[in-house]
């Protein structure tokens, strides 16, 4: 386990969305002062977390950023469209326009850069060969932020995140629709963690990480995505996804889908334990769909009862 840095004077998160609010409430609890660039600050106001305004697809708003010295977590995602991230270069350019230098950034990428390995192991030191352009965004933001924290002497951690489950990120409304999904047989092998354990890392990875590393994240059981909707409706008490072959998948599921089912791969996570220590809260889906989904259970159990 690596020595822990000192700790932070203040935290500044990009893109303070769900894993952002949940980080900042583990480094508020501890005294830390934190803030949140985001574009809309309402999502925040009930959150106890002061919003700084800004907008990264604007260069002109991103003047006088909180960052100097801070520990700095960058979640914000890539726009949409095109094989690069702009975002993340407006936000280094305005790093560098202001002369700021942070304590260290620690950054969510995908698992997605791996591309499509067939169901094999990956681990940090397997070379990247993104296949669909919403993981080549994210290598490009890898990229450009590494060789910045390189050459200002600020240390990078890149976290490589596999799927993330926990409240509000279940596929209830595509199990109530009845959305087919592919046989068990043909479905690829993914990786997921839930939030909550992500924030710790997230946490983990800024006191323990080492400059200019990668992590893979995920709670390192092996599983397709077909068993995972499977084991969510399950427990839901809500009926399982059709099946369909991949043929009735090319003329069926969404583009997005399509391009998830097309790539499988496993995670090695064994240096995200030895070098930051991580004890997960949820190591199985089942704990974790048991903390997650009470509510969720109580409300389509709510929903049938007033269908009777």
């Amino acid at each position: 386990m690596n020595p822990a840095v000192k700790p932070p004077e203040q935290v500044f998160i990009v893109g303070c969305g769900d894993i952002g609010r949940r980080v900042a409430r583990l480094w508020q609890a501890e005294g830390i002062p934190v803030t949140g660039l985001v574009r809309n600050g309402g999502r925040l106001t009930a959150t106890g977390i002061p919003a700084y305004l800004a907008d990264l697809d604007d260069p002109a708003s991103l003047s006088d950023l909180p960052v100097n010295q801070a520990l700095v977590y960058y979640f914000a995602p890539p726009p949409q469209h095109g094989q690069d991230d702009p975002r993340m270069a407006h936000f280094l350019q305005a790093l560098d326009q202001q002369g700021s230098r942070p304590q260290r950034i620690v950054y969510i990428s995908t698992s997605g850069v791996y591309g499509d390995r067939q169901g094999e192991i990956v681990s940090e030191d397997t070379a990247p060969n993104p296949q669909v352009d919403r993981a080549r965004r994210r290598y490009a933001a890898e990229q450009a932020l590494r060789e910045w924290g390189r050459q200002h002497a600020v240390p990078v951690i890149v976290l490589r995140v596999g799927g993330i489950y926990g409240p509000d990120r279940l596929p209830i409304k595509r199990l109530r629709e009845q959305v087919p999904m592919v046989h068990e047989a043909l479905a690829p092998q993914t990786n997921r963690i839930h939030a909550a354990d992500l924030a710790a890392i997230c946490v983990a990875a800024a006191r323990r990480g080492t400059a200019d590393a990668i992590y893979n994240v995920s709670d390192g059981n092996d599983s397709n995505m077909t068993q995972y909707f499977n084991t969510v409706a399950d427990f839901l008490g809500l009926p399982r996804p059709p099946l369909i072959d991949r043929d009735e998948a090319q003329q069926t599921l969404s583009e997005g889908m399509l391009s998830y089912l097309g790539e499988s791969r496993r995670m090695d996570t064994s240096r995200l334990r030895e070098e930051l220590g991580i004890q997960l809260q949820y190591p199985t889906l089942q704990e974790g769909l048991e903390a997650t989904c009470q509510r969720d259970r109580d409300e389509l159990r709510g929903t049938r009862d007033e269908g009777r």
